[in-house]
């Protein structure tokens, strides 16, 4: 089986890719979600997150998403230290969720595999773009969120032009149709390059 990592900035679209694959019956494992759930029920990482950020990282039990966002995504140093806790336990969590698998390939959605130089733990990498001023008008619509807080955490990312020569394929997401059909062509190339030859 081949772990094909699926990566996008902010805004770009990587979760509508993601689910046109799951439409294809591929498995898609969605590593932001996984996190913020393993962020809550893993003790271990809860303690470490509390150390690192203190007691208000949780609220009534709950995850304190803006009180983390506010935090960290100001300050470089305190989201690399946070990536530090929680990256290693949800790629092992992945790995887990993959060896119960048996098909061709499965994807592992994620923000930062270039960023965090994650290529290697790959076969492939799919790298989804759109231009900035789309995907800043996009993440304004879907999250209610200011141009300046948008603005803040792509400058968490690596540009585009910075990550296309390392990506194994690229899906450029402007009009939809057009992407899926992009996938579904990168869908029957996958089975190939997944399927032994005998």
């Amino acid at each position: 089986m081949k772990i094909v990592g699926l990566t996008g900035g902010i805004g770009s679209g990587k979760s509508t890719v993601a689910e046109m694959f799951r439409q294809l019956n591929v498995p898609v494992y969605d590593s932001d979600k996984e996190a913020k759930a393993l962020m809550v029920t893993s003790k271990e990482l809860r303690k470490d997150i509390t150390q690192l950020l203190g007691k208000e990282a949780y609220k009534d039990d709950v995850l304190n998403r803006a009180f983390i966002a506010e935090k960290v995504f100001k300050d470089p140093k305190m989201l690399e230290m946070l990536n530090a806790i929680v990256h290693p336990a949800v790629r092992k969590d992945f790995l887990e969720w993959a060896r119960k698998k048996s098909v061709p390939y499965v994807i592992q959605e994620t923000a930062l595999i270039f960023e965090n130089e994650g290529q290697d733990k790959y076969d492939y990498t799919i790298l989804v773009t759109a231009p900035e001023g789309v995907r800043l008008q996009r993440v304004i619509e879907r999250d209610g969120a200011t141009e300046e807080q948008i603005l803040q955490r792509m400058a968490n990312q690596m540009a585009d032009n910075e990550k296309i020569p390392l990506a194994d394929f690229i899906v450029e997401n402007m009009e939809l149709g057009t992407t899926e059909k992009k996938v579904k062509e990168l869908h029957a190339k996958l089975l190939a390059l997944s399927t032994p030859k005998f």
